[in-house]
């Protein structure tokens, strides 16, 4: 149904209706049911198959980013020394010193006596892989919602079906200058849009988790320079943690754990002393033990 159509039957309900009761509400639209056929269904087929292409040429044009042994090494060694510093304080004082030792020692520490070059940008792979964001995501866009309103312009395609304000206007009813209509109806060029933004969890049903289908995913990491992104610095890194680890406070939380245990399974205050020597003496013997 085209917008002066539309226009037309607008102006002959309203004329139609000022000497009824009824005059003040619009009436209803209907649309006709082959616009359902014709395009309704070819707009989410069309954006769906896109996604789709879209999804394995980016798997055909990407290039594989080797990781070096040092970079998994050091990173191995960052995420140690961080858990270190989040459950140090279920091991003895004497396994925390030594795993403290190991990392920051001045001497011979991991993050004193590793000499890391500061990483080198590579502008030229870095411009390819912005190029190649762009080609994949952004121009398809651009011409198959240019196509669409071409294509399909001047039609509504379907209703929400909850009223919504005047606001919405702008964002469903785009190629479609009608102040009469009502806001909750959607045209061609919005039914497109929807589509783009709203096939995510298709996508991850047909295709998995991380596909390059999705449209919204591609755009955030565009926005927020993930493409684009610096390597990491290790010789900063390792200065952080250093400090960071330097700073940690050794604090056992598990110095009263026998009481703890004895009061959460019912046992006398009576029957805690009488197993506290022999709980001692068996640590002590453990320790013994563990010295020969």
């Amino acid at each position: 149904m085209s917008v002066i159509a539309l226009w037309f039957l607008l102006n002959s309900q309203r004329k139609s209706g000022t000497d009824g009761p009824h005059s003040s509400a619009m009436a209803e639209l209907l649309i006709d049911p082959n616009i359902r056929g014709w395009v309704f269904l070819p707009i989410v087929v069309i954006t769906f198959l896109v996604g789709i292409i879209r999804h394995y040429f980016s798997i055909l044009i990407s290039s594989q980013k080797k990781a070096e042994l040092t970079q998994i090494q050091d990173s191995q060694a960052m995420i140690r020394a961080r858990l270190l510093r989040e459950n140090g304080k279920y091991l003895t004082q004497q396994s925390f010193a030594m795993r403290r030792h190991y990392f920051n020692n001045e001497d011979t520490g991991y993050f004193k006596t590793q000499k890391r070059a500061p990483p080198s940008p590579n502008s030229t792979a870095m411009l390819s892989d912005l190029v190649k964001g762009n080609f994949i995501n952004v121009l398809p866009m651009i011409v198959i919602g240019g196509w669409i309103n071409w294509m399909f312009s001047g039609f509504v395609t379907t209703k929400v079906p909850f009223p919504l304000t005047l606001r919405f206007k702008p964002m469903l009813q785009r190629g479609i200058e009608l102040a009469s209509l009502d806001a909750a109806w959607v045209s061609s060029a919005s039914w497109y849009f929807l589509n783009v933004f709203g096939l995510r969890s298709i996508y991850t049903l047909v295709l998995g988790e991380n596909n390059a289908a999705d449209q919204t995913q591609s755009m955030q990491d565009q926005m927020s320079g993930a493409a684009v992104a610096m390597p990491q610095d290790p010789k900063a890194a390792f200065k952080a943690e250093w400090e960071a680890l330097q700073i940690t406070e050794y604090q056992n939380a598990l110095v009263n754990i026998e009481n703890e245990l004895l009061a959460v399974s019912g046992v006398s205050g009576d029957q805690a002393n009488q197993n506290t020597p022999f709980l001692q003496s068996s640590r002590g013997e453990d320790s013994s033990a563990l010295r020969n």
